[in-house]
This record gives structure tokens, sequence and C-alpha cells, in this order.
């Protein structure tokens, strides 16, 4: 374990959980405590690892009972699925949202590893950094085109 930082060991034990359970529920601070680190670097994990591009759902009570709850989304269908994406895209979508995205597509088995290669290839910021265009928007059509063309092959 001594390769891995925090951030891996602690989406590692929670992705355990999630294995047994399909859903956790847990108090930022017991987590800081039993990994030694400060509740900022459990929000992280969860920010940074735990999204809907990821399948994941989180909800969260501040306050004295509060907890933070990890859902591992099943989706009905590869339809249902694609949809749901493209909602979230929106518009606009940074490079990171989009490599998580076409991750999830890849995992589920909706792509092959040459089909996210190439789709990764066009979500770069060096292709999509052009005089005038907001790469975020151009990011944001190319990967709903994907993903439409996904649906209805």
């Amino acid at each position: 374990m001594h390769n891995q930082n925090m951030s891996d060991i602690i989406e590692a034990y929670l992705k355990k959980v999630l294995g047994q359970d399909e859903r956790v529920e847990i108090r930022r601070s017991e987590m800081a405590d039993r990994f030694n680190c400060v509740p900022s670097q459990i929000n992280y994990v969860i920010n940074t690892r735990f999204t809907v591009q990821q399948g994941y759902l989180v909800e969260s009570k501040r306050g004295g009972g509060g907890y933070i709850r990890i859902i591992k989304v099943k989706l009905l269908d590869e339809a249902e699925m694609l949809d749901m994406m493209i909602d979230i895209i929106g518009n606009r979508i940074t490079q990171k949202n989009a490599y998580s995205i076409i991750e999830r597509l890849f995992e589920t088995e909706m792509l092959t590893k040459r089909e996210a290669n190439i789709m990764l290839s066009v979500m770069g910021k060096s292709l999509l950094n052009a005089d005038g265009i907001d790469e975020n928007e151009l990011r944001a059509k190319l990967l709903v085109a994907f993903l439409n063309n996904l649906k209805y092959e």
C-alpha cells in the first residue's frame, strides 16, 4: 500500500464497502479519524471519484447528525445510461469529465478499448483549443454526437 496515496486508499475502501452493499453511509469526521486525515480529504475523494459520470449518486446532510451517502447507480439499460450522460454533459464539459464518461462507457463494455481511445483522442485540450471557439462547448457537442450514435446503432 505504500505506493498508493491517501485518496487512493480512501477510494478503495469505499468501493470495497460499496461492492458489498451498493450503498454506504459515512460520517466525514469518522472517516477522517479512520484514515488519519483531514475531513476535506474525504470531501475531495467523494467529489472527484464518486461522480454521476462514474456511476455514483452522492447525498449529504450537514450538521450534528450529518452524513454522506454514496449509492452505486444501477441503470435499466444502455439507452437510459446514454440519455443520462447526455443530460449531464449539457452544452459544456471539461476534458476531465469527458474522460470520466468515456471511461465509464468502457468499464460497462458499451465501448471497446479502441472506440474509447478514439473518443479520448478527440477530447484533448490540444486538439480542441482553437481561436475563438469555446473548447468545453465543442467537446460537449462531440461527446453528445458520439453518445447519440451509440444509442441508435
